[in-house]
């Protein structure tokens, strides 16, 4: 029987893995979660819940998850004999379990204060078991290296996966996630970047969003009577459904599948439909209802277009900064990557065309999920720890912290003003004169969008996608001083609390990937005796 390999690709709104024929590389399964094991939806409630909780609880989450992903496979896991794993570094520390808190703090006077040294992320080779990975004990777990606290795996993946460094020209490369990496590279000098955009472009935080799943809208186009939609069927393909008219929602021609929800293309199509055709001014929409209807029910709303927008924001504003820190702008830009699963699947001249790449460019290539991409290469042996350690060590990089960067900044502010309070694109060009910065450049006549793959998941046509809608992940504690009342079971807006009652008081329950971490925190809050704290839960182990 053969031996196999998993590649795992731990990313901020989900893992995603496949199990591997060593021998001839073949794909056997691939399964996916639809949400991260840890409570939160951006990198930073992540962090705050690893270290409000404990990165020994944050580190459970994401091995449990994974042992739930590789149980879903289907394979015998005592055949698997190598796991190559890839992701940003703060969920590589936290897979590794070690310590994140130079991740969490800026200033090396504060982490000397507090006592903290940082690791060395330089790569390693563990064992399954080490890790808390069950059921594979001749596996090895390859974990690649990091460039800087900043510049993980996922970053290493982006720039060796995509040859961006062969370019001569000046190139751009985007990996659109909830947290964007980006790099810029010139003369062979790379100036990286990683902007909070937060989970809006994957389908979150919109009402009606999801992530990309069967009955997602995928994208939408203005037909000759109508808005056409696109949904993904059961093999997360792209299919053509209804006809409709986005001011009513009544349906002009009916398609043969129906729709659930939207995901982050569908969003960006729609923005790029109604901004074009006059129906959305940021972020006001000019329908009856102040809602664009799509099918079977599916709206987008003004707060839709304002948490997109914050997103889209980020990062142009992300992408912008790091030309201004290398004295460029956006004409001296003529090739843009779009890495990672949004940035495949999104219609790119739509995406370009609100402002999520580059102004000025030309040409466009959509690459796919670099992240795991690498993955699968150390997985199968084609790529090996001691060649992505040198690839390390050579990499010149120049890391631009957009958080204490005044430039992003200013720019972010003039993004805001664009998508929240409706500021006319008219008056872009001027509120970037208010802070010494050029105009944009105009958008090129032509503009060529080539897609480097079909899928962000290589090799599925085949065997289809494994969905779990729940990583099984689960939080548990006493709460002291309950009464049963369940205010909070009610206010948890994605259902993810439930309150027990059991000898000697009551039990919180919480389905750790369904919580939206600290930035939330709702039900806490509505609790009158404030007797519900979820950084004191534990993991529900079987």
């Amino acid at each position: 029987m053969a031996d196999y390999g998993i590649a795992l690709d731990i990313g901020t709104s989900g893992m995603r893995c496949q199990a591997l024929d060593l021998e001839t590389g073949e794909t056997l399964a691939t399964a996916i979660t639809q949400r991260h094991p840890i409570p939160g939806m951006n990198v930073i409630d992540h962090v705050n819940f690893a270290i409000e909780s404990g990165e020994d609880t944050a580190h459970g989450l994401i091995v449990d998850a994974a042992n739930n992903l590789f149980k879903a496979l289907g394979i015998d896991l005592t055949k698997v004999k190598r796991i190559g794993v890839c992701g940003n570094t703060f969920q590589m520390s936290l897979f590794e379990n070690i310590e994140i808190r130079d991740l969490a703090y800026a200033g090396k006077n504060a982490l000397k204060s507090m006592g903290v040294v940082p690791p060395e992320r330089n790569g390693t080779i563990k064992k399954a078991s080490e890790l808390g990975l069950a059921g594979m004990p001749d596996a090895v777990v390859i974990i690649p290296p990091a460039v800087t606290h900043e510049i993980g795996a996922d970053a290493i993946a982006m720039l060796k996966m995509t040859d961006i460094l062969e370019e001569k020209e000046p190139v751009i490369v985007v990996d659109y996630g909830t947290n964007a990496e980006m790099a810029l590279v010139v003369d062979g000098k790379i100036y990286t970047g990683s902007a909070a955009a937060g989970p809006a472009l994957e389908g979150q935080e919109i009402e009606r969003g999801m992530l990309a799943a069967p009955g997602a809208i995928s994208d939408v186009n203005i037909t000759g009577n109508g808005w056409q939609c696109t949904v993904l069927n059961k093999s997360i393909v792209d299919t053509k459904a209804d006809t409709v008219d986005p001011d009513t929602g009544n349906v002009i021609a009916r398609g043969d599948i129906r729709a659930v929800g939207v995901t982050g293309t569908g969003v960006v199509a729609a923005l790029y439909c109604g901004i074009t055709s006059g129906l959305i001014n940021t972020p006001s929409i000019g329908t009856h209802d102040g809602l664009i209807h799509l099918q079977d029910g599916v709206n987008i709303s003004s707060h839709d277009v304002e948490e997109a927008g914050k997103a889209i924001g980020a990062l142009r504003a992300g992408f912008l900064t790091l030309l201004r820190e290398a004295g460029l702008w956006t004409g001296d830009v003529r090739k843009a990557y779009m890495s990672g699963a949004s940035g495949l699947y999104v219609d790119a001249i739509k995406a370009m065309g609100i402002g999520m790449v580059c102004p000025g460019a030309t040409e466009i290539i959509q690459f796919g999920n670099t992240s795991i991409e690498m993955a699968r290469k150390v997985a199968l042996g084609k790529v090996d720890l001691l060649k992505l350690r040198e690839f390390a060590k050579e990499l010149r990089a120049t890391h631009v912290m957009f958080a204490t960067s005044e430039t992003f900044k200013n720019l972010y502010s003039v993004e805001y003003s664009l998508w929240c309070t409706g500021m006319p694109m008219e008056q872009y060009d001027s509120m970037l004169d208010l802070y010494g910065l050029p105009p944009l450049s105009k958008p090129a006549e032509k503009i060529t969008a080539k897609r480097l793959a079909k899928t962000d998941l290589p090799d599925v046509e085949k065997r289809g996608v494994i969905i779990l809608e729940e990583s099984k992940t689960v939080l548990t504690g006493a709460v002291e001083g309950c009464i049963g009342c369940k205010k909070c079971v009610g206010e948890c807006p994605e259902k993810a609390l439930s309150i027990v009652k059991e000898s000697g008081g009551f039990r919180g329950y919480v389905k750790s990937d369904r919580c939206a971490g600290t930035a939330c925190r709702r039900c806490e809050r509505i609790c009158e005796h404030r007797c519900l704290s979820l950084r004191n839960f534990v993991i529900v182990r079987e």
